[in-house]
């Protein structure tokens, strides 16, 4: 019986290789790989609706959900090729005199969008468990390096929130570095910090141990990207969900028994065996869970994040994000 041709975009995670390589064949599935930059597959996925399939920010499919009154012509499957911790993502000017988060509040802050995944998350955790209120802070958009970026989609937010975009011809990285803006919150590195430019740090200078103790104290590993399939595709053959959602569980598992290799080091980490093990400490043994079960809990912080910060009209539940097939599997 021949396959169903299903394109998939999605980035070169070490998660997905052995998807793009072919070892893992979804079943049923004839399945083009294509590694796109997430900017990239996200843009065309939701501007064009180019693949039959893609990797996309979770605030991007969260948002479009809750303002289609049928739901989207886009649905989604339980996988998190992408999940990071965000501390790390929030840099300021040195000369802003912002020392600690709370000195946030009133500061004019750079965003590459407001919608995106990782502002939403830096935005929540700083409301709970750092006294900044989302409305206490201006955010202006635009491009990191490039300029001329502007939000993906249409947003309809409160009053109360002041986002504008900086001039056309600007960047924030620049505006960072010269101080016109005070922070700036993203999910890349801004260059300047990279070079290691004196005129801008991280505010917090020992980022992983805010994180650890951030995991420690609320169990979550913060979501960012999510699985979507066009909803044509998925209606004509709803099987595919829950093949292509086995394929990525497939995949991942192959990931972690080359991670517990000690023989030969597979990765350019010299103490790979020590921080996995560190990792399950923290994270639990299925620290890069799939599924919505594990990961209910970690879904409702983020979409009461989405709601309190406008871009949700009303308080979605995780079990609207996914197809029903996905919901829960068989067992033998």
């Amino acid at each position: 019986m021949s396959r169903v041709p299903i394109t998939l975009a999605c980035w070169d995670y070490d998660r997905t290789r052995a998807l793009a390589d072919g070892t893992v064949r979804p079943e049923g599935i004839d399945l083009t790989y294509l590694s796109l930059p997430v900017e990239e597959t996200f843009f065309r996925m939701l501007r064009h609706r180019e693949f039959e399939a893609a990797e996309m920010s979770l605030s991007s499919y969260v948002t479009g959900l809750a303002a289609a009154p049928d739901g989207g012509d886009l649905v989604a499957i339980p996988v998190f090729p992408s999940r990071a911790f965000r501390h790390h993502g929030i840099h300021v000017h040195s000369g802003s005199g912002i020392e600690k988060p709370s000195d946030l509040v009133g500061r004019t802050v750079g965003v590459p969008e407001y919608q995106l995944t990782a502002v939403v998350w830096i935005r929540g955790i700083l409301a709970d468990r750092h006294d900044v209120p989302v409305a206490s802070v201006r955010y202006r958009t635009g491009g990191m390096h490039t300029p001329g970026r502007v939000e993906k989609q249409v947003l309809h937010l409160p009053p109360e929130i002041d986002v504008a975009p900086i001039p056309s011809d600007r960047t924030l990285a620049d505006m960072l570095v010269s101080g016109e803006i005070d922070a700036l919150y993203a999910p890349r590195t801004p260059r300047p910090v990279l070079e290691g430019r004196p005129e801008v740090r991280r505010l917090f200078p020992d980022a992983r141990a805010v994180e650890e103790q951030y995991a420690a104290e609320t169990g979550i590993f913060p979501i960012m990207h999510v699985v979507v399939l066009r909803r044509d595709v998925y209606e004509a053959r709803p099987w595919i969900a829950g093949s292509l959602l086995g394929a990525f569980e497939q995949a991942k598992a192959l990931t972690l028994a080359r991670m517990a290799e000690t023989a030969a080091n597979p990765y350019l980490v010299p103490w790979l065996y020590d921080e996995t093990e560190r990792t399950k400490e923290l994270l639990g043994p299925d620290f890069w869970s799939y599924g919505l079960g594990p990961n209910r809990p970690t879904l409702e912080v983020f979409l009461r994040y989405a709601h309190e910060q406008g871009l949700t009209a009303r308080l979605l539940t995780p079990d609207e994000l996914f197809v029903p097939e996905t919901h829960e599997s068989y067992v033998i």
